[in-house]
């Protein structure tokens, strides 16, 4: 596997669907954990901007969450409770006893999940239920494999832009 500079994955540049899939959500998750290395756990509770609560810390206790959620719950049908309790289920409420540290080993534990859940699928096409809320922005009730590895790519992006917004205001630290 060819990797950055910086040592994520690169996704292949010819190969399968499911491989692109998971070469690309594997190489978001790694930029997320690139864009929170080197900090201590003062700098990735600090706020973005106000009124933005937004952290680093937060993203990473989010993203734990969005796991969880789209592959376990939907993908998998599993009945698991939330990896943190505090807040609104989301991830983002910081608790003083939670670190980086913590915060990580929890993300790379659901993402290492998630991994499992993918792998153990027979086609792209296999689905997974969503609830009845999630239904409403989807406009189904059921979503394919390859609709969750989409989704979860745009995800990360999503939020990776936030955490490179965050980097930059905390040292400086831009791209990627």
């Amino acid at each position: 596997m060819q990797t950055t500079p910086d040592g994520r994955p690169v996704p292949p540049p010819h190969a399968g669907e499911r491989a692109m899939l998971e070469g690309w959500l594997d190489f978001h998750r790694a930029t997320l954990a690139l864009k929170c290395s080197g900090l201590d756990d003062e700098q990735v509770r600090r706020a973005s901007v106000p009124p933005s609560p937004m952290t680093l810390l937060g993203l990473v206790q989010h993203l734990a969450e969005i796991e969880r959620n789209w592959f376990q719950r939907v993908f998998a049908g599993l009945d698991v409770p939330p990896v943190h309790e505090e807040g609104e289920g989301d991830g983002f409420t910081l608790v003083p006893g939670r670190g980086l540290d913590d915060a990580l080993a929890a993300w790379r534990a659901e993402v290492a999940r998630s991994r499992e859940l993918v792998a153990a699928a027979s086609s792209l096409d296999d689905t997974g239920r969503l609830s009845e809320r999630e239904a409403g922005h989807a406009g189904h009730r059921e979503v394919s494999l390859r609709w969750i590895l989409v989704h979860m790519i745009e995800e990360y992006a999503r939020h990776n832009g936030h955490a490179d917004l965050l980097r930059e205001r905390l040292d400086g630290t831009a791209g990627a």
